[in-house]
């Protein structure tokens, strides 16, 4: 050995640090922390229910701007458009392609604004609501939520639009455009196509409607003797029904009947017309 107390090769043997006592913790550090936590729990549930009704105002504006700008719903209260829509449906409608200069055309299915007069003795009112309950559906309706029972709206089929001429009947008892007859299967089952005979030029700019039930519907074969021969100004149309949407059971697309394809489009043909004879030499 070398040095008094030191193994040979003069190496200090190796030392194990000694385990740092756990820190002690007073009762009333645990208890401190416990109320933060609770604290902090009480501030998230706050937090939470104050946000909910900026939800409820931000779900609401969403829902009016898709009202007012895109889609809309509305509830049929006659039978005027059976058995293509029957009473009690709600059908979607687009409100949207207007604003991208979509225009309207024959077949399409259209929501209006009473001209003056239509209404009377074609809707059936709905059942009144007791106070309270009237009140929320009118609201709801209004942002769009619910659908629009509002009177004064209709719903038709167009069947001519300006320049079109629109005539019944031809030999087969047809409604024809522009001479051309059409095919019209939606009709309701055991309707003529118009017991009322008519001949109407539709003036630019406004549209010849109809029905789908014929002897149901006060439509523009009953306005012939008014102004513009009951035809119905463009802008009053609110939009295009595009789908059934209520109930499931009735659900479908509403669209263009292939027999408006085939109409010509007198407007186009005449102007066409005049064209030619504008091109050709002049007699001497």
């Amino acid at each position: 050995m070398g040095s008094r107390g030191r193994p040979r090769g003069g190496r200090e043997p190796e030392r194990r640090p000694e385990p740092e006592p756990e820190p002690v913790v007073p009762e009333g550090g645990r208890a401190e922390r416990r109320r933060l936590a609770r604290r902090v729990r009480r501030r998230r549930r706050t937090r939470r229910a104050g946000e909910l009704p900026l939800l409820v105002v931000v779900a609401l504006c969403i829902a009016l701007l898709l009202k007012t700008f895109l889609v809309q719903a509305f509830f049929i209260p006659s039978g005027s458009m059976e058995q293509t829509i029957q009473i009690g449906d709600r059908v979607l409608v687009d409100k949207l392609t207007p604003w991208f200069g979509s225009e309207v055309e024959r077949g399409d299915v259209v929501v209006f604004k009473d001209p003056g007069g239509w209404l009377k003795g074609e809707v059936a009112r709905p059942a009144s609501d007791p106070v309270g309950v009237k009140q929320v559906k009118q609201t709801l309706t209004f942002i769009g939520l619910l659908p629009s029972a509002d009177e004064q709206d209709l719903i038709k089929r167009v069947i001519g639009v300006g320049g079109d001429t629109v005539q019944c009947c031809d030999a087969r008892g047809r409604v024809t455009v522009n001479g051309s007859p059409l095919d019209e299967p939606y009709v309701n089952p055991g309707n003529a196509p118009s017991e009322i005979r008519f001949e109407v030029r539709v003036p630019a700019g406004r549209l010849f409607v109809m029905g789908d039930h014929r002897a149901n519907s006060a439509d523009s074969r009953y306005h012939l003797d008014e102004a513009f021969e009951g035809t119905i100004d463009e802008n009053g149309v609110v939009g295009e029904a595009v789908v059934i949407a209520w109930p499931f059971g009735h659900w479908r697309r509403l669209e263009t009947p292939a027999t408006f394809r085939m109409v010509p489009d007198q407007a186009r043909r005449e102007a066409h017309g005049r064209r030619r004879r504008r091109r050709g030499t002049p007699f001497a």
